[in-house]
C-alpha cells in the first residue's frame, strides 16, 4: 500500500519545515509528498523544494479548499492520500502508520483521521474545542461524518469516483465524508495518530474562518439554522465552559479577556455566515483564503524597521561634518592669453 502526503500551502515558510522534518522521522517510510501552493510570497516553496516535494501551483483566482486537494490528489501516485494543513506537525514517529491502519482493517474504511492539539500559539479557547473535538480514545467506526482534513487520510479509489466539492468555502471534508458514508463507506477516528495544528489567528481571522465553514454548511444541509437566540445562548454557554476550565487551571486571570472575544468573533462570524448572503466576492475570497497573518504582520514590521530612515544618525553625520577644519585650497594659477590666441565672444544673455 503506497502513501502520498497531499499539504496545502500558502506563505507557510514559518511551519512547513517542521512538517516535512516530521515526516522524514515517521516509521513509515518512501511516501510521497505532494505541495499544492496557491501563490505563495515567502520561502515556502524554496523550503519545501529542499526536501524533495512534487510542487503542484494553483492561481489564486481558481483556488478553494476542495480543488487544491483535488489537484493534489490527481498528482498523487498513491493508494492513500493523506492530508496535512502546512502548519501542523507530527508528536509521535508512528503517526503516519497509525492513521492509515484502518485501512488494512477493512476494504470499507475510506476515511480515517487523527487528533490534534494546539500549541503556546493557538487561543485558549481553540485549546477546548480541540479537546472536545478530539478526544483521547479511538472510534470505529464512526456514526458521525465529521472529520477534519488538517489531519486525514482516504482511499484514492474513493476519491476517484467522489472528487471533492470545488465550490464548497470551507467543510468540505465533511461534506465528502457525508457522501462518502452515505454510500457505506466507514470512517474512522484514530486518537493515536496525533498532530499539532498551529492557529496563529487575529480576532478577524477567527470571526472570518467562521463564517466562511457556515455558509458552507449552508450548502451541505439546509435544514441547519442559527438565530440570535442561539448566538446568545451559546455565547452564555461555551463562556461559561471556558472560564471554569481556566479557573480550574488557575489560568482565568490571564486568559479571561482573550475567551471573551474568541467566542464572541466565533458565534458572530458563524451568525453572519448563516444569515448573510451566500455569494463569495473577490474581497470576500481575499478574506477567506489569503488573510494577513500575525506572522505576515510581523515580517512586514521588519521590513519596515530595515527601511526606517535613522535621522539621529543622519542629524550627527551633518554635525560632524560641519565640526571639521576646513581645507582650503589655493586656487589654480591662471596662465595670460597669448596675443596671437583667439577671442571668444560671450553671449549676450551671460554679459
Amino acid at each position: 500500500m503506497k502513501v502520498s502526503i497531499v499539504v496545502r500551502a500558502y506563505n507557510e515558510d514559518e511551519h512547513i519545515e517542521k512538517l516535512l522534518l516530521g515526516i522524514q522521522a515517521q516509521s513509515l517510510r518512501n511516501v510521497e509528498v505532494v505541495l499544492v501552493d496557491s501563490g505563495s510570497t515567502d520561502d515556502t516553496v524554496a523550503i519545501a523544494q529542499r526536501y524533495g516535494v512534487k510542487l503542484v501551483s494553483i492561481a489564486k483566482h481558481e483556488f478553494t479548499f476542495g480543488r487544491a486537494l483535488n489537484l493534489g490528489c490527481a498528482a498523487a501516485s498513491g493508494d492513500i492520500c493523506v492530508f496535512a494543513s502546512a502548519h501542523v506537525y507530527p508528536v509521535h514517529a508512528c503517526w503516519l502508520e497509525r492513521l492509515v491502519e484502518p485501512f488494512l482493517k477493512s476494504e470499507q474504511v475510506v476515511l480515517s483521521y487523527g487528533r490534534q492539539r494546539g500549541n503556546h500559539l493557538n487561543k485558549y479557547s481553540e485549546h477546548q474545542i480541540f479537546a472536545r473535538w478530539f478526544p483521547p480514545e479511538s472510534v470505529f467506526p464512526q456514526k458521525s461524518y465529521f472529520c477534519n482534513n488538517a489531519n486525514c487520510a482516504i482511499r484514492r479509489s474513493a476519491w476517484e469516483t467522489q472528487p471533492y466539492d470545488e465550490t464548497l468555502t470551507g467543510l468540505e471534508d465533511l461534506a465528502w465524508a457525508k457522501e462518502a458514508q452515505a454510500k457505506g463507506g466507514l470512517i474512522a477516528y484514530v486518537a493515536e495518530a496525533d498532530i499539532v495544528h498551529v492557529h496563529d489567528e487575529s480576532w478577524s481571522q477567527v470571526m472570518n474562518r467562521y463564517r466562511r465553514e457556515a455558509i458552507a454548511m449552508r450548502s451541505i444541509d439546509s435544514h441547519q439554522k442559527f438565530t440570535r437566540g442561539d448566538f446568545a445562548w451559546l455565547l452564555a454557554r461555551n463562556v461559561a465552559s471556558d472560564v471554569g476550565i481556566a479557573a480550574r487551571e488557575r489560568v482565568l486571570h490571564r486568559e479571561f479577556g482573550s475567551i471573551l472575544r474568541f467566542r464572541f468573533n466565533q458565534l458572530r462570524g458563524t451568525y453572519i455566515g448563516y444569515n448573510g448572503p451566500p455569494e463569495v466576492t473577490a474581497e470576500l475570497r481575499a478574506r477567506f483564503y489569503y488573510p494577513t497573518t500575525p506572522h505576515d504582520r510581523r515580517i512586514a514590521h521588519g521590513d519596515r524597521a530595515r527601511h526606517r530612515i535613522d535621522y539621529d544618525a543622519l542629524l550627527e553625520g551633518r554635525a560632524a561634518r560641519a565640526e571639521a577644519p576646513v581645507q582650503v585650497t589655493p586656487p589654480a594659477k591662471v596662465e595670460e592669453t597669448p596675443p596671437s590666441a583667439e577671442v571668444v565672444p560671450i553671449p549676450r544673455r551671460h554679459r
